[in-house]
């Protein structure tokens, strides 16, 4: 790059965000990046050297895939030397979870890859979306001392900037259609933005970026209900291949005290599966043994997932299995805060 200003990629994956309704059918697709910049005139008055990459072809983020993180995890390590920052432009139904998966694939990250995406396509007259990329894109070439303000994979959506795997989608009607239940904002735009210093995580000591791209997808995520049945469940426990389960439990982590409920679990344990506990409340936090239906989950072999969300339970999950360790490093991993993904 021969220009003097601070270089920023954008990343544009999909999403609403560069949606284009079809004047016949009325449905959104994917459009050009080319045509999204366009509509933002505004980038060019920000001072800085904003190129991009864009996925080809553009991807509906309900079509999200680990393969296609694997690509982005690489597009960034690709790119990692020429810029000072990311921003990724995602569609919302899945940000979480790419943003929770790239949380762990990047190790030794010591710059901003800052995901957004918008409720509206940017060509229509009310989007949220020039907001959002416009402050993205400072946020992701904000330093201070020389150095990155928020070196972390982080989701910037309606005034607020929260770290990646802390985030879940909570509304698909409002602007502001994410929420960090357990985790402060690590930034608030306003007429300034001000930044949660003491909440941002910093490398300790600054290493060369490496990725970890392998992921195991064999894991599944079963919400319990009333009316859950053994037969239902055994069905579940008995998927060929299958390595994880994600038990979205009651409350503070409990289940149907139905004696077949633990007996299925320590058999499904004895044979490798993994169960990882998580509240189905979105602002809940599981405590094992807390009541006697969690204490007998936690006797079957069943761990907590403490406060995590079930976006960075699901891809921390996959990344562990992906490592190829043994079983019970696995679990002793998942209660171990590998990102700051769950609480110390």
């Amino acid at each position: 790059m021969a220009s003097d200003k601070q270089p920023i990629l954008i990343i544009y994956t999909g999403g609403t965000i560069g949606m284009r309704e079809d004047p016949k059918t009325k449905t959104l697709s994917p459009m050009k990046f080319e045509l999204i910049q366009d509509e933002i005139p505004e980038l060019h008055k920000l001072g800085f050297e904003i190129e991009s990459v864009t996925f080809n072809p553009p991807i509906d983020s309900a079509n999200m895939t680990p393969a296609i993180w694997i690509q982005l995890a690489k597009t960034i390590k690709t790119y990692y030397s020429q810029y000072d920052g990311f921003v990724v432009l995602h569609g919302t139904d899945t940000m979480a979870y790419t943003a929770s998966a790239l949380s762990y694939m990047l190790e030794n990250l010591d710059k901003p890859v800052i995901m957004t995406g918008s409720q509206l396509p940017i060509g229509v007259l009310r989007t949220d979306g020039k907001e959002n990329i416009i402050t993205a894109i400072q946020i992701a070439a904000a330093k201070k001392d020389g150095k990155a303000i928020v070196p972390e994979v982080c989701i910037y959506f309606s005034s607020h900037l929260f770290r990646g795997n802390r985030t879940t989608k909570e509304d698909s009607q409002q602007f502001s259609a994410f929420t960090s239940h357990h985790y402060p904002s690590l930034a608030i735009a306003g007429v300034d933005i001000k930044y949660n210093y003491e909440k941002i995580n910093y490398p300790r000591s600054k290493g060369i970026l490496s990725i970890n791209t392998s992921v195991d997808d064999n894991v599944i995520v079963l919400k319990i209900f009333p009316g859950l049945n053994q037969k239902y469940f055994d069905a579940i426990l008995s998927i060929p291949g299958l390595k994880g389960i994600i038990l979205e439990s009651y409350g503070s982590g409990n289940m149907p005290t139905f004696p077949w409920v633990f007996e299925a679990i320590r058999k499904a344990t004895l044979v490798g599966i993994i169960f990882m506990n998580v509240s189905q409340c979105p602002g809940g936090k599981v405590k094992m043994g807390y009541y006697e239906t969690s204490r007998e989950l936690q006797e079957a072999g069943v761990v907590s997932g403490k406060d995590i969300t079930v976006e960075a339970a699901v891809t921390k999950l996959m990344f562990l299995l992906g490592q190829n360790l043994p079983f019970a490093e696995v679990k002793a991993y998942l209660v171990q805060n590998l990102s700051g993904e769950i609480e110390n």
